[in-house]
């Protein structure tokens, strides 16, 4: 390991001729205590949050400080995903925010009810007592529209700094007061984004759609993102939420079929066929990259790990639904 003398050096001549600052170049040994932290300290992967999908641990957990994209063609499920995500995340203990800026608040938290019931339509009781259950834990910034991206800058450090939140969830860019081909402002913003969390510990996922192409059929990739191309760049995870719309197709073509026994068979043997899969498409801090399949509970819009796994609700809260959401 080279390294820099700087008792040989007048430095402050040079930097004055030079006009860089003295300050930014130190000894490699002062980051010491931070890389001893980040194998066995409070930032160790012993600390990470987990995303809350069993099939998912270990290979893409919740890290502090980082951005998180999340991307797919409009109408896949990308949202709703992420909505189930942070059930998850605060079941773990972990706070949240969301700046659902396409969605009024009470349709976001509409969606985040069922999918926490694992039902299509929960009882006046269990929406109480899960509202309830989310004070302290669930914040939403109450604006729908556009919203300038230095606001949406301010927010994030706001919920940060004033409420100690982990997760801010910023639905979408294109809501963020940049024209869609404003490339600089966009990369401008996705920088700062991650400059607010590397300094604060915040994790912000930021929702950003895709171009349209010709068929929605094939799964997406990461340069299908629409925008600038420094923002998976910048960004430290990209995710890509597919529905698996040729399997869609499969089961229509299925009902259609006038002998009731083939037609149970051909739908059985379809629905073992995943409905979405979400690919980790970028990781910086780790070296999994990958698919994960998901079959999706229409009634309650939960993502599922396996063909035959229950609803959230039904496995997670059937036991203490009267004491967690006052059911």
């Amino acid at each position: 390991m080279k390294t820099i003398n700087d008792s040989k050096i007048d430095f402050d001549s040079y930097f004055a001729e030079h006009q860089i600052d003295a300050a930014k170049v130190r000894p490699a040994g002062d980051w010491v205590e931070e890389v001893i932290d980040s194998f066995y300290g409070q930032t160790s992967a012993a600390n990470w949050a987990p995303i809350g999908f069993d099939k998912m641990r270990g290979k893409f957990d919740l890290r502090a400080g980082e951005v998180t994209l999340w991307t797919g063609v409009n109408g896949h499920g990308k949202t709703s995903f992420l909505s189930d995500v942070m059930i998850r995340v605060m079941s773990a203990g972990q706070k949240v925010c969301l700046a659902s800026l396409e969605m009024k608040p009470s349709v976001s938290m509409k969606k985040m009810t069922m999918q926490a019931a694992g039902i299509g339509e929960p009882s006046i009781g269990f929406i109480r007592g899960f509202h309830g259950w989310t004070n302290g834990k669930l914040w939403i910034y109450d604006h729908v529209g556009k919203l300038a991206a230095s606001r949406a800058l301010a927010v994030a450090t706001y919920v940060r700094n004033e409420l100690k939140i982990d997760h801010l969830v910023i639905d979408s860019l294109m809501k963020c007061g940049m024209g869609t081909d404003d490339y600089t402002a966009q990369k401008d913003f996705v920088d700062s984004l991650c400059s607010i969390a590397r300094d604060t510990g915040l994790h912000i996922h930021l929702v950003c759609h895709m171009r349209k192409g010709e068929n929605e059929s094939k799964p997406a990739e990461k340069f299908d993102v629409k925008g600038a191309s420094e923002i998976v760049d910048l960004c430290d995870n990209l995710m890509i939420i597919w529905k698996n719309l040729p399997k869609a197709k499969d089961l229509a073509d299925a009902e259609r079929e006038p002998n009731a026994i083939q037609r149970r068979h051909l739908i059985g043997q379809i629905n073992q066929k995943p409905d979405a899969f979400v690919r980790l498409a970028k990781q910086r801090n780790h070296p999994w990259e990958g698919s994960f399949a998901f079959w999706f509970d229409k009634e309650s819009q939960q993502f599922l790990e396996h063909s035959n796994t229950r609803t959230m609700a039904a496995m997670t809260f059937e036991q203490t639904a009267e004491e967690t959401f006052g059911q």
